[in-house]
């Protein structure tokens, strides 16, 4: 589009200037025309060459050609203003004033030239020389500045459009790392809790069979009820696993999975209870009143059932197991420990929890505690301490 402008604003005063009083060689003409073509080529991958050449053709057209060339160097300063920054703008700014002023002079000096004509004027004196340079230059240096500032501030809306697309962009992905973040943390949240419920269910479903098996000779009818408590831990577990995978189930179509509620401090004498019918010999303590946080709540039933897990699962000749849980202001005490005459003679690699006590070891993190596990004299010890911030009545 803008070579087509240019060819057609060259052609129509190429014809005006091949006939008087400003007769101008074809030569030249075509010279200037062809220069013209290659600058407007190579403005987009050769700015400052294309910059230096639009120049140099403006005052070459003023001192032989049609003045059609004028146009380039226009156009050339609002690219500038476009795509440089406003000081290098306003300093090809300068220099194209310089070449308007070179090219005014050009232009006068041409028109003291002109041969006289029938019925023309006398020639000038220098009074009208200096006139018409001014008139000519302050055409030229306005229409150059008005270009300019279109172009500045052209490409300060462009520079301000791509800011805000690129922090848009930014935004994005920010907000994806956090939403894959946020994933990670899920899946894992999901690994642990799985960890605790199908860990905590199959060493009780285990250690009941087991006395299932034992007692079915000579006590049937409590081989059976074990056999039922399986069959009930089995079930239980089965709804808990489906419920922490239908938070990650990306199949919407399936039917909505009903959420039991999630255990809490409050439900841990069901779960020593249910460790007691395993065969664990518990005894539970429990001293001062339970803040109002469910996740507080569970964090401190899955301790205490991750403790009593591996109790059963490693202990050996356990005479019993204390649990102890202590609330107090701020923070929560947790103590579970088994007396077992041949504890202190295991590995410490098999009474190692694992997996469950990096568990242990996260949640307590949550809450800014501590924990320590170990064996102790005459078995093993988890000692956990939790702290909260208490919130005022009414709140």
């Amino acid at each position: 589009m803008l070579l087509g402008l240019y060819l057609s604003a060259a052609i129509t005063m190429a014809a005006l200037s091949l006939e008087p009083p400003f007769v101008t060689p074809l030569w030249a003409l075509v010279a200037l025309g062809v220069g013209g073509i290659l600058v407007l080529v190579m403005r987009l991958r050769h700015p400052a060459a294309a910059f230096a050449g639009a120049m140099a053709l403006a005052v070459a057209s003023t001192a032989f050609g049609s003045g059609a060339e004028g146009m380039l160097a226009v156009g050339a300063m609002y690219l500038v203003g476009l795509r440089a920054r406003p000081a290098t703008a306003w300093a090809a700014l300068g220099v194209a004033l310089l070449l308007a002023a070179a090219g005014a002079s050009a232009l006068t000096l041409r028109g003291t030239r002109l041969p006289p004509m029938l019925g023309s004027a006398p020639p000038l004196d220098p009074r009208d020389t200096l006139l018409d340079w001014l008139n000519f230059f302050s055409l030229v240096a306005a229409l150059l500045v008005i270009t300019t500032l279109l172009g500045i501030n052209a490409g300060h809306r462009r520079r301000q459009l791509g800011e805000l697309r690129h922090r848009a962009e930014q935004l994005a992905r920010e907000r994806d790392q956090q939403a894959e973040t946020a994933r990670a943390q899920e899946r894992e949240r999901i690994a642990r809790e799985m960890h605790d419920v199908i860990a905590h269910s199959l060493t009780v479903m285990i250690a009941v069979s087991d006395g299932a098996r034992l007692a079915a000779d000579e006590k049937p009818q409590q081989a059976k009820e074990a056999m039922g408590r399986v069959a009930e831990t089995g079930r239980r577990t089965l709804g808990e696993v489906r419920r922490l995978l239908a938070t990650v189930r990306a199949d919407d179509a399936e039917p909505p999975v009903p959420h039991a509620p999630q255990p809490d401090a409050a439900r841990l004498p069901s779960l020593v209870q249910e460790f007691s019918a395993a065969g664990l010999p518990v005894r539970l303590t429990v001293t001062g009143r339970a803040p109002a946080d469910p996740a507080l709540g569970l964090t401190v039933y899955r301790i205490v059932q991750e403790s009593l897990t591996n109790s059963l699962r490693h202990g050996r000749e356990i005479r019993s197991v204390e649990v102890d849980v202590a609330w107090e202001d701020g923070e929560v005490r947790i103590v579970v420990q088994d007396f077992s005459a041949a504890a202190q003679l295991l590995p410490a690699g098999e009474r190692s929890p694992g997996r469950g006590l990096v568990g242990m070891q996260e949640r307590v993190a949550l809450y800014d505690g501590d924990i320590e596990t170990g064996p102790h004299a005459g078995g093993w010890r988890v000692s956990a301490r939790l702290r909260w911030h208490e919130r005022g009545e009414g709140e």
